[in-house]
């Protein structure tokens, strides 16, 4: 769990900081039809997610290192399926708006 904090963390600081000085502006999504709501909503539940999941993350990792099991296991189930959606989504957000459309 250490490495999958350490790796995502990373992930997100280079995403960030990738985005924060890019100056060529969104990417539009360019697919039609019904791929284009199931995108979008991909895309909206995606970044919710990922904008809550960050601290949920940071406070079951320091119930973890404080060895506060109880309270860690409590957030953990929350945690857990919500990390696994985000990063799936994130895959899934990538290859639609780069590689497929």
């Amino acid at each position: 769990m250490i490495s999958a904090f350490v790796t995502s963390t990373l992930f997100l600081t280079s995403y960030l900081i990738y985005h924060f000085s890019k100056e060529l502006g969104p990417t539009r999504f360019r697919g039609e039809g019904i791929v284009r709501p199931v995108y979008f909503f991909i895309l909206i539940t995606h970044t919710t997610l990922a904008i809550t999941i960050v601290p949920m993350v940071f406070v079951t990792f320091s119930r973890a290192l404080k060895k506060r099991f109880p309270l860690h296991r409590k957030i953990a189930r929350w945690t857990l399926p919500f990390w696994l959606y985000v990063s799936v989504t994130g895959v899934i957000v990538y290859l639609m708006l780069y590689q497929l459309y």
